[in-house]
């Protein structure tokens, strides 16, 4: 579905990513894992369109995403949750669903895939009327996963989405995030929360200053001492096996 060759994304003489290359099959859920600045979120912004490659190739079922713009590539099916979430902080909890149904696969069913958000997440039901920028930090969270879903995507870019939350959100989070891909939805998650991510995933690769350094199987990377150090900031030593 999703196929990334020798990607390099550097800004100014700053390299963040050197000739990554890493494939997402329909259904899956691939992890991304690493320390602060290894470029994970470098990888997703230029999936989404909002950082430009200096080289290298992005397909998505088996068309070219280079050059897109950010709506053209919504319209085709991808989502993003950015760090830092990037709600509109000024509207209430429906404004900011109802605006991620603007794309026109998403308008029909909008009504319909509203009330799905809102049972995966009650607590949105609870305060739709509520302004979106008052709301708690884990609160915003389930508003961004929200709105990404009413746009009806076939792949969902989760950056972060444990960030600065409290440990019982990152629970109640993670726990919607199970459900999400119980549904089939195609995912790709970056995250420093490496054993709750390794827990829902497929997949993960293992990124250490711009470069891939391992993948295989989530479950057989859980107990992983480089997974380990990759969750606590400091990758170094041998790399886990290629799978």
């Amino acid at each position: 579905m999703l196929e990334v060759r020798d990607l390099t994304i550097a800004y100014g003489r700053h390299v963040a990513l050197e000739g990554v290359s890493l494939s997402v099959a329909r259904g899956e859920m691939v992890a991304i894992l690493g320390a602060n600045g290894a470029g994970k979120s470098s990888l997703l912004s230029a999936i989404a369109g909002r950082v430009a490659p200096r080289t290298g190739a992005i397909g998505y079922d088996g068309q070219s995403l280079l050059g897109l713009p950010q709506h053209g590539l919504v319209d085709r099916g991808i989502a993003l949750v950015p760090e830092g979430r990037g709600i509109f902080p000024g509207l209430t909890v429906a404004e900011n669903l109802a605006l991620g149904a603007n794309p026109m696969r998403a308008r029909a069913g909008a009504a319909a895939t509203r009330e799905e958000v809102l049972t995966l997440f009650p607590r949105l039901a609870e305060r739709r009327r509520q302004i979106a920028g008052t709301m708690s930090g884990g609160e915003q969270q389930m508003v961004a996963i929200g709105r990404a879903l009413m746009s009806k995507p076939d792949l969902l870019l989760l950056d972060e989405p444990s960030l600065g939350l409290a440990p019982i959100v990152v629970q109640e989070v993670f726990a919607a995030l199970v459900r999400i891909r119980d549904t089939g939805l195609t995912i790709m998650i970056v995250e420093q929360n490496a054993r709750a991510t390794l827990a829902l995933a497929d997949r993960a690769y293992l990124l250490e200053a711009g470069r891939i350094i391992g993948t295989g199987r989530a479950d057989a990377l859980r107990n992983d001492p480089a997974v380990v150090r990759a969750f606590l900031g400091g990758l170094s030593g041998n790399a886990p096996a290629q799978a």
